[in-house]
């Protein structure tokens, strides 16, 4: 399970990338019950999301045709400019590269050969999130990936990722694991990419009912990608879109 203990290659922050900051703090808000904390002009408002003062989230306002909206996730990396290389080298983008961020810690933003985005964190001040997997917060996050056979070097070869195959009914589900945790450590998995879908990577929110988070985020004017279901010894989820397109999950996980 999730932790923030992060350990290298471990999901350590999350943001939403929007063209509307304000509207998304009014959507999420509403949706999970955050309080949100803007961090001024200098930080172009990048908002810290927190539940019971514990930062769950980052809303981040994006312009411009080359970021479309989506959820990031962000990986601890130890040294942000050797994964660069080591990504670049496995057949991997660099979208946006090695930067500082005010002493708070050093980032970059990559695509892997599929094109998936995803984001690394060398932490300074800013360790990570304050909470996960707890209600309002992340517990999970899933690839979703054309050949997940084929994806799997890459990441193995940029954070050093343990991934083994779980079964899940008449299949097998590639679960992930940094290459330092124990045997409970599992924190995502990979999913094969449906035709005509784009590779992206998909945070859950762990949420207290599943079916009445779905709902209210179709009143917040939200989009129900796919309704509740039940996966048996996981929990209950459902698939939205927030207003401005950016994809996520909820999940009410099984005791």
């Amino acid at each position: 399970m999730l932790t923030t203990d992060y350990l290298p290659g471990a999901p350590c922050w999350i943001e939403v990338h929007t063209p509307d900051a304000e509207a998304a703090n009014t959507f999420y808000t509403g949706l999970f019950g955050w309080q949100s904390v803007t961090l001024g002009p200098e930080f172009t408002h990048y908002r810290f999301c927190q539940v019971d003062g514990k930062t769950v989230a980052g809303i981040s306002q994006v312009t411009g045709d080359e970021w479309r909206p989506a959820w990031l996730t962000y990986f601890q990396a130890p040294d942000v400019d050797v994964i660069a290389k080591t990504i670049e080298q496995a057949g991997g983008t660099v979208l946006f590269p090695p930067s500082d961020v005010e002493g708070q810690g050093r980032m970059a933003i990559f695509a892997d050969p599929a094109g998936a985005a995803f984001a690394a964190w060398q932490p300074g001040r800013t360790k990570g999130l304050g909470m996960v997997t707890e209600p309002g917060s992340l517990g999970w996050v899933e690839l979703y990936t054309p050949d997940p056979a084929a994806i799997r070097p890459f990441y193995q070869s940029v954070f050093g990722w343990r991934i083994e195959d779980m079964p899940m009914g008449d299949m097998s589900y590639p679960v992930i694991s940094p290459a330092e945790s124990g045997e409970t450590a599992a924190m995502a998995g990979i999913i094969q990419l449906q035709p005509g879908d784009t590779p992206h990577w998909l945070p859950y929110f762990e949420v207290p009912d599943c079916d009445a988070t779905a709902a209210m985020a179709q009143q917040l004017g939200g989009t129900l990608e796919a309704p509740a279901t039940d996966v048996e010894g996981v929990g209950r989820m459902a698939f939205l879109i927030d207003p401005h397109g950016a994809r996520f999950a909820v999940i009410t996980s099984s005791d």
